[in-house]
């Protein structure tokens, strides 16, 4: 029963992580050149030479970690609506109507306005389990680098990794943590 546990949490983390990745970096994408065009547009849409290209090239990397950033935030609210009513290897998390009125009941169409307590919750304990992470990393770097800048390893692809192994362990705390999820069979 334990290893149908973990093939769970493990299915359920690979299709959030891959929806997450993909919608965020895809909306940022999208997002930085459409702001390189508006900017080769408002320019004059001078003849496109080498070094256009580079700068135009320059300009969409540039936005596109900006945009990444903001879409992350963006989509890891709207991939928890996702997590909720799927069966996975015969187990799925429910998300529950509020337990302090007495009496729970599944809510079968879960909706963004269900999920904002939940949201909170879970977001907060992604974030303590990213600054754990931080933590390690930070000792880990500084007993075995030679280098005095500590942070150099550290930008947003290495916190995103972080934030996709909090996002696994978090989906196994979340039903311990918050009254309103519930780990049921299917």
């Amino acid at each position: 029963m334990e290893k149908q546990v973990s093939k769970f949490y493990f299915y359920l983390w690979a299709g959030w992580a891959l929806h997450l990745t993909l919608s965020s970096t895809i909306w940022a994408f999208i997002l930085a050149t459409c702001v390189s065009l508006y900017l080769y547009v408002s320019q004059g849409m001078v003849p496109v030479t080498q070094e256009l290209k580079m700068a135009l090239l320059d300009i969409t990397k540039f936005w596109f970690l900006i945009f990444w950033s903001l879409t992350l935030l963006l989509f890891l609210f709207r991939t928890l609506k996702g997590i909720f009513n799927n069966c996975k290897n015969s187990y799925k998390l429910q998300l529950l109507t509020c337990p302090d009125e007495g009496v729970s009941e599944a809510v079968e169409d879960v909706g963004y306005g269900d999920l904002v307590k939940v949201w909170r919750k879970w977001f907060m304990l992604i974030i303590w389990l990213v600054g754990a992470q931080m933590i390690m990393a930070l000792i880990l770097s500084y007993l075995f680098s030679a280098n005095s800048a500590v942070f150099d390893w550290f930008n947003i692809y290495v916190l995103y990794a972080f934030i996709l192994v909090a996002g696994y362990f978090s989906f196994m705390i979340l039903s311990v943590r918050c009254k309103r999820v519930k780990l049921v069979k299917c």
